[in-house]
């Protein structure tokens, strides 16, 4: 009888445990599942926000290649870092334009 009630009293606590666990996994779940997702931004916006962010590096960099050309800062490193950035930035631009155009003219090219 000792050992029926032990095993009964573990069984029990097991029981409880993987019930709490159970219960706060689906609150977890459920709060996660409700949660309001942000509003998509419009494609314009994506695009307009990238284009003034890569205009914003290449500014950047100009006013460095300014700065270190007039002796007011010495930062070789920070200043290639800049560089490399901004050309990176532009180069990845004139890639997604040139995918945008050939896109274009592939749609103008459709039989109608």
């Amino acid at each position: 009888m000792v050992v029926k009630s032990i095993a009964f009293k573990a069984y029990e606590n097991a029981m409880d445990t993987m019930g709490a666990r159970s219960k706060a996994l689906n609150n977890k779940v459920s709060g996660r599942l409700t949660k309001p997702q942000a509003p998509a931004e419009a494609f314009s916006t994506t695009l307009k926000d990238s284009v003034s962010k890569v205009n914003d590096m290449q500014a950047e960099k100009k006013q460095m290649i300014e700065s270190f050309a007039s002796g007011e800062t010495q930062n070789v490193h920070e200043l290639m870092i800049t560089m490399q950035k901004a050309g990176l930035a532009m180069s990845m631009t004139s890639a997604v334009r040139n995918k945008v155009m050939t896109a274009y003219q592939e749609v103008m090219r459709m039989p109608f």
